[in-house]
């Protein structure tokens, strides 16, 4: 690693590589703190030819290494296994361009989510995926995960506002993908890049469809009984016809955890649910849209439907639903925010099942999740200093995930495979399916260096797969 080092050091000045242990403590884990591992060394370039010889160093050297934005991802997927070396995009953080005509930005992708909206806001454009981490989490994080957020009931997920890319490759090549206009002839490369964690290269400039400002947006609180009660409000105003751009479901324990914290909007505490309708686009037909969505919230069950006065208040109801999760800290030190999806009909009888899975395993479950696409986020309060509780977490947290495969949902939502989830990819993937999802990645990175140890399972399937690969993927993380 000492002449590593001093290699990196002569790319980047002495104030671009941290090496020291508390500096590398900083980066040993992202927001799923149970899983860690410090790297080697911690690079934080400024372009994307940078980042090439920083990559092509850590070849030269046999270290592998993984891109890292803000760290707010919750799979682990930004922990640097096997003493790699971390690529911090922090300082990448510039707005290249704003087309405002064609309604494109192109940005480095450590630009913050949030600050992408508020510096085209000018132009009466904003930036759809929103995830809970908007404040704070990169767009080159949103497009490793292919982040979500409240929002793409309506607008979908980061892939699809992703144009083009440009990418450093496991060699040090620097390749563009896609092109301006969306619409690349051949196989959908910038497609297979979004959401693959960073297996296949570094990001290092993003193309991104920006969508015009609505002419009206309503928000509406609708206060449950109870979580099943909100769940049925979801199904009617789906089965309406009615489209909001979020509907989003808060329970009792997270209600009581957002009022007595810093987020704290107003909302009642002996409330069993809370639901979050938004609606947006043009006045007439929102006015409208709101008043049946108001409708079918009491047809549900809802003893109250308050609409958000001003913009301020909105923001507050928002505030309080995307600060859930820092309120949850009141409840104990850790927190393993699950993410999984079902058909949302299955809502009903999936929570109460999820429930009864806390309880049996004596936790302190919590629901704060995007019920308009069916993306459910339990959320455990532990601590991880307990190893009894941590291993009943663990163990909860695989029956959920087996729970929501057998209604027909998926392992992840938004937050990725990373570490957290890729012993379970087979409850989804036949080997044919993984072999065939190993076989691209060997395309872009046949050694996989490249963020090792993350989306695969390390069983004998993956050694058999990719005999050529140094063996990063096949030593299991500790």
């Amino acid at each position: 690693m000492t002449a590593l080092l001093a290699e990196l050091r002569e790319i980047l000045g002495a104030d671009g590589v941290l090496a020291r242990a508390e500096e590398l403590f900083v980066y040993e884990a992202d927001g799923l703190t149970h899983h860690s591992a410090r790297p080697s060394a911690v690079t934080l370039p400024r372009e994307a030819s940078e980042v090439q010889r920083v990559v092509r160093a850590c070849r030269k050297h046999g270290v592998p290494f993984v891109a890292r934005g803000a760290g707010t991802g919750l799979s682990g997927g930004a922990v640097a296994c096997h003493g790699g070396v971390v690529i911090e995009c922090a300082r990448m953080n510039r707005i290249l361009r704003v087309d405002a005509e064609n309604r494109i930005a192109v940005v480095q992708p450590g630009v913050v989510n949030a600050d992408l909206s508020k510096a085209i806001a000018k132009h009466g454009l904003f930036y759809a995926p929103d995830p809970s981490s908007q404040q704070s989490c990169t767009l080159g994080g949103n497009v490793a995960e292919n982040s979500g957020g409240p929002h793409t009931l309506k607008y979908g997920t980061t892939t699809n506002h992703v144009l083009a890319l440009e990418l450093v490759l496991a060699d040090g090549a620097l390749v563009r993908l896609g092109n301006p206009a969306g619409l690349a002839s051949g196989f959908d490369l910038v497609g297979a890049v979004v959401g693959s964690e960073g297996t296949l290269g570094v990001v290092t400039e993003i193309t991104l469809l920006l969508m015009p400002l609505p002419e009206r947006v309503e928000t509406l609180l609708g206060i449950f009984p109870d979580v099943v009660s909100a769940c049925r409000a979801v199904s009617a105003i789906i089965r309406s016809g009615l489209v909001p751009s979020a509907l989003e479901i808060v329970d009792q324990r997270t209600i009581r955890a957002v009022e007595a914290s810093v987020y704290a909007a107003g909302m009642p505490t002996d409330a069993g649910a809370i639901l979050i309708a938004e609606l947006d686009g043009p006045n007439a037909a929102v006015a409208v849209q709101a008043l049946r969505a108001s409708a079918h919230c009491r047809e549900a069950g809802a003893r109250e439907v308050a609409v958000a006065r001003d913009a301020a208040e909105r923001q507050r109801f928002w505030r309080a639903r995307k600060g859930a999760f820092g309120a949850m800290g009141r409840l104990a030190p850790d927190l393993y925010v699950h993410d999984a999806v079902v058909p949302r009909a299955k809502l009903p009888e999936i929570l109460e099942r999820v429930c009864a899975i806390g309880d049996a395993h004596r936790l302190r479950l919590s629901n704060v999740f995007h019920a308009g696409d069916g993306n459910l986020h339990p959320n455990i309060s532990f601590d991880r200093r307990d190893a009894d509780e941590l291993a009943r977490v663990i163990e909860a947290g695989e029956e959920i995930l087996r729970v929501c495969v057998e209604a027909g949902g998926v392992i992840s939502g938004e937050h990725g495979i990373g570490l957290e989830k890729r012993e379970y990819m087979p409850l989804v993937f036949s080997e044919a399916d993984l072999a065939a999802q190993l076989a691209l990645r060997d395309a872009f990175d046949p050694e996989h260096v490249c963020n090792p140890g993350k989306i695969f399972p390390t069983t004998r399937f993956c050694t058999e797969s990719n005999p050529k690969a140094r063996g990063y993927d096949r030593v299991a993380f500790d």
